[in-house]
């Protein structure tokens, strides 16, 4: 990665690379920068296959340190800025940590658990704070002499940490060309094929900036979070500008400021926790004859969590775009998508079509035949990453061998229609099994969105001595409304089986998401089970 965006920059280094809030970098002050800060991590001990851990927020450090981190073929490896102690030090030991770049609020954490991860032996700290012998300041760290350049190879890796789902988070290795094998979605709408060589990669990026067709991408969720990390990537191999807010939480205003202001056209969200937010705002702005040009949005792209078809039908209503809801996750990207715009108005929610290397596969690995009314687990077959760090058991469970192809199936259940579509139901460790019926959170929690008073839910099943699990909704109302458990439920029974329909609705002032908009499913099952 780091010798094809070396060669990037040599063809189109006075073009900007990175805007951060109110700062801008050329391809060449990205490069020479993450050289420097190389440099600065070869003179502390680090090398190949060195881990360096980000427990920062978005933002340029968080760009230009994995670039460094590639040049010495060094592995980056996210950490949830959200972590507390003792899950910060489980994260820096299990991915054997040598470094990590942490922001200055988190100063505190950093120094509680550092004695505790023996591996861990440099610090380096963005934004100003008190100084400490153990600590180099970031823009000390980049004020450096640049480190030559080196040969690479595409088996060096890249870590992504999964959420922690089922069990302690775990951390998926990518290959460089694993990595590459998944933009190639993003090289065809540019019309180029995947580069095989840096020389390639530049050559591209010169043809797809000169003809103005680079993309330029604003990550509203967080780098540490796939769906902005993954896409990042690909947008800076074909000579892109990736963009990040300066708000700590997520600022809808700033989103639209931003997009007119780098002229953007592609977001990247994650679901209903952004989209919700960021479309108010929109229609606001409109309202109050404040709205900003974002004339040059064209692509919205979400993944990870739940994109409701009535949030897609109001932002449709409101600018001209096609909706992209992508179908993946930390062990394999291109699954599938489904996509809206005005003119396909098909605003379906949980429906995909099949990526060109995806399947579904019963349990005993059959491909279920579409309209047969089976369901099977999602199988990805390229790109596929090596597996989990340290966990060959859990990776022979997750990338199975079947009649001869390696797979990645990381436990989400659907099933196929007869014309090819797939409605994805859950992940598996979600499940409710109420009744012996098999019920999925995403299912249930589709229909009771289609109410317009119903901000966010989740869909939990709490001990019952006669279902052995009960349906329970965790529901958040629009401020200043009130909704009748009869009426919303009545709702719901009009559009899934009974069986589904929730036995009870918990309502709450406010969901509780993780910072990437994912559902925190244990805390909806600890709510409803105290109220």
């Amino acid at each position: 990665m780091a010798t094809a965006w070396e060669a990037i920059s040599d063809q189109i280094g006075d073009l900007t690379a990175i805007y951060s809030g109110e700062n801008s970098e050329s391809w060449e002050e990205f490069e020479k920068r993450s050289a420097s800060l190389a440099k600065t991590f070869s003179e502390k001990g680090l090398k190949r296959d060195s881990k360096v851990a980000f427990y920062c927020y978005n933002g340029s450090e968080y760009l230009e340190g994995q670039f460094a981190a590639f040049k010495i073929r060094a592995i980056p490896a996210n950490v949830n800025y959200r972590y507390l102690d003792e899950e910060l030090a489980y994260i820096l030991n299990n991915a054997d940590a040598e470094a990590v770049i942490f922001d200055s609020s988190l100063t505190g954490r950093v120094e509680s658990v550092r004695s505790r991860c023996p591996k861990l032996k440099v610090f380096i700290r963005i934004g100003e704070g008190v100084p400490e012998d153990w600590i180099i300041n970031y823009e000390d760290a980049v004020n450096n002499e640049p480190l030559q350049r080196i040969e690479r190879s595409g088996e060096d890796l890249w870590f992504l940490y999964t959420g922690g789902t089922t069990g302690s988070p775990k951390a998926v290795m990518w290959s460089h060309a694993g990595l590459m094998g998944g933009m190639a979605e993003t090289f065809r709408s540019l019309g180029a094929r995947v580069p095989e060589s840096s020389e390639e990669a530049a050559k591209i990026a010169k043809i797809v900036t000169d003809d103005a067709k680079e993309i330029r991408q604003l990550c509203a969720a967080p780098l540490m979070h796939g769906t902005s990390s993954l896409t990042a990537l690909g947008t800076h191999t074909h000579g892109g500008l990736v963009a990040t807010l300066s708000s700590r939480t997520f600022d809808p205003k700033e989103l639209w400021e931003m997009v007119e202001k780098c002229r953007i056209t592609m977001l990247t969200i994650v679901g209903d926790a952004f989209a919700r937010p960021m479309i108010d705002e929109l229609e606001m702005s409109l309202e109050n004859g404040t709205a900003r040009d974002i004339s040059s949005l064209r692509l919205v792209m979400s993944s990870g969590v739940m994109f409701s078809a009535p949030l897609k039908e109001r932002l449709l209503n409101l600018h001209s775009c096609t909706i992209l809801d992508a179908l993946g996750s930390s062990e394999g990207t291109g699954m599938g998508k489904h996509v809206t715009s005005r003119r396909k108005k098909d605003t379906g929610t949980a429906k995909f079509f099949l990526g060109e290397h995806t399947r579904v596969l019963s349990e005993d690995g059959v491909e279920i035949e579409p309209g047969s009314n089976k369901t099977g687990k999602l199988a990805l077959g390229y790109p596929l990453p090596v597996g989990y760090y340290k966990d060959s058991e859990k990776t022979e469970l997750t990338f199975p061998t079947i009649n001869g192809r390696r797979w990645s199936i990381p436990g989400d259940w659907a099933s196929v229609e007869k014309d090819g579509s797939i409605t994805l139901l859950g992940r598996g460790s979600e499940c409710i099994n109420t009744g012996g019926e098999k019920v999925f959170p995403e299912e249930v929690e589709e229909a009771l969105k289609i109410n317009p008073l119903v901000i966010d839910c989740n869909v939990v099943g709490l001990p019952d001595e006669r279902w052995g699990q009960a349906v329970t909704a965790v529901v958040e109302v629009k401020k200043g409304e009130t909704l009748e458990e009869a009426e919303l439920l009545n709702d719901v029974k009009e559009r899934l089986a009974g069986y589904k329909v929730p036995k009870s609705v918990v309502f709450v002032e406010k969901l509780k998401r993780g910072p990437n908009g994912k559902s925190d499913y244990r805390w909806a099952r600890e709510t409803a089970q105290s109220l």
